[in-house]
């Protein structure tokens, strides 16, 4: 399926019942090919090869709790001492990005804390900086690169 994001090659596999599984190079194992993982693949690999973001400082489906229930943050990034960066929600292509989709974020981030907010389904993307001075946020034109997400005070 054609997303708004450059191509790239993928380890794609069938598990032991047939299903389509690609290789998460975060997590270091093949999961289910599903759409919105196609997704989740083709964006960490756009934040790795075209905005310098380190692999080693990303993690793909992240548990964390939230009033006691049990969460996933789809993907963490990490700034160089190890605090949340930025977290990224996914959807599939299919599936349009509205209110609903920062609504979800924005619960996973009270618990994270993380100065931007990253969402895509594959077609449309959008970050936004969390500003928690003011209590506001705007967001960016486009997808920055890890450097100046990292030096933002």
């Amino acid at each position: 399926m054609e997303l708004n994001l450059p191509r790239y090659d993928f380890n794609i596999s069938k598990d032991e019942c047939g299903r389509a599984t690609i290789w998460d190079r975060l997590r270091r194992k093949y999961v289910a090919l599903t759409p919105e993982e196609w997704v989740r693949q083709h964006f960490t690999r756009f934040l790795i090869e075209e905005r310098g973001f380190p692999e080693g400082l990303m993690a793909n489906e992240v548990s964390l709790t939230q009033n006691g229930i049990h969460r996933r943050c789809d993907t963490l990034i990490a700034d160089k001492t190890g605090e949340p960066l930025a977290i990224v929600e996914y959807k599939a292509p299919s599936v349009a990005v509205t209110q609903r989709t920062f609504d979800q974020i924005a619960r996973y981030n009270m618990v994270l804390r993380a100065k931007f907010l990253m969402v895509s389904n594959g077609i449309t993307h959008y970050c936004c900086h969390m500003d928690y001075k003011t209590n506001n946020y705007h967001f960016l034109p486009d997808i920055p690169f890890y450097q100046l997400l990292a030096n933002d005070e």
